[in-house]
């Protein structure tokens, strides 16, 4: 899975999960709000904007977010074996 390790004052970081090949992106312009996309390195998709002040609120939110998202794709998921 992703282990991230931002810290408020980089404008821009990228994580890859080797197991499955997706990618998070994160960039700032202000270091207050940070963008969220998700997805391959061909295609993402924006997941929403994270206000942190510091690195740990940072992290916790993009690990969060990212849970969130993989646990709803997950139940969205049609079972096409019968």
């Amino acid at each position: 899975m992703f282990d991230f390790r931002m810290t408020v004052r980089e404008n821009f970081a990228s994580f890859r999960d080797s197991e499955t090949g997706k990618v998070v992106y994160v960039d700032s312009f202000d270091n207050c709000e940070f963008n969220v996309r998700f997805g391959t390195i061909e295609s993402t998709e924006d997941l929403g904007t994270i206000e942190a002040e510091n690195d740990d609120a940072l992290n916790a939110q993009l690990r969060e977010l990212i849970c969130n998202k993989i646990t709803n794709n997950k139940s969205h998921k049609i079972d096409h074996s019968h």
